[in-house]
């Protein structure tokens, strides 16, 4: 985040007005109020520590573990650089780039000093770290919190083995001139189809998948929900009423157009 004449504004830096008055006379203790004063403003600039560390994304806008960090952001308000990475280049397998990931893979993220990889990971240190910010997307409550941790670990072990698959079959294949594979479409849509079943049940129960609120469990499902909802697969969730009006609910929101806006940018 560069300082420039707007710095103030953009609050990079807190201005605290401190007023000193100084008598320039000496004072008659009887009329000390008719006294000329000299009145000293005088501005002294301070850091401010909830903006001096810069919060970093390094990846690329059309990954779905990118976009997943992005909408948390988004969510919470938060101010970010993010650090496009050129991975038909390579640049993910950089050693600048493997200093933030050793696996080579993206999101990279850094907030301040401290340096996170895996996508899942980077939101919940973003929503804990972050709670007083934005949405709230987790719950102070211990046990809603354990509810919403179950639909958290669902979505990464049910849901996106398949979903994320199948978006790779119909829409990054031929996005890079490859073929679709209609029987792995076809194996994907009954697998995948099994777990938005158990989520039908869930969500006669409940608005969201972990309560009554918005929060990461909903919002982890973005990226892929984005990618099936333009393809033949889109007719799973269309099926499902109440996963349908689930699907409305968490794609219309305003954050997850800022993170859609960004793969246009």
């Amino acid at each position: 985040m560069a300082l420039d004449e707007n710095v103030l504004e953009k609050g990079i830096l807190n201005v605290t007005p401190s007023l000193q008055i100084v008598n320039t006379q000496a004072p008659q203790p009887s009329s000390l109020h008719s006294q000329p004063l000299k009145i000293l403003l005088s501005f002294y600039l301070l850091p401010n520590p909830a903006v001096m560390a810069v919060l970093r994304v390094h990846g690329s806008p059309i990954s779905t573990a990118v976009m997943r960090v992005v909408a948390a952001l988004y969510e919470k308000g938060l101010e970010f650089e993010f650090v496009t990475i050129d991975m038909k280049a390579g640049q993910h397998k950089s050693e600048a780039f493997l200093a933030l990931n050793p696996f080579g893979q993206v999101p990279a993220f850094e907030d301040g000093d401290l340096k996170l990889f895996e996508s899942r990971a980077i939101t919940q240190y973003i929503a804990h770290e972050y709670a007083s910010n934005g949405t709230q997307l987790i719950c102070p409550d211990s046990k809603k919190m354990a509810i919403m941790s179950v639909w958290i670990e669902v979505e990464a072990h049910q849901y996106d083995p398949h979903a994320g698959k199948l978006g790779y079959e119909l829409f990054y294949k031929p996005m890079f001139g490859q073929t679709t594979d209609p029987a792995a479409v076809e194996d994907l849509e009954a697998k995948l189809g099994k777990v938005l079943d158990v989520y039908e049940a869930r969500l006669t129960q409940s608005k969201y998948l972990g309560g009554d609120c918005f929060g990461l469990a909903d919002l982890h499902h973005l990226p892929t929900l984005h990618y099936l909802l333009g393809s033949s697969a889109k007719k799973l969730f269309d099926s499902r009423p109440h996963v349908s009006a689930w699907v409305a609910d968490i794609t219309a929101r305003p954050a997850w157009a800022k993170v859609i806006a960004m793969q246009k940018s």
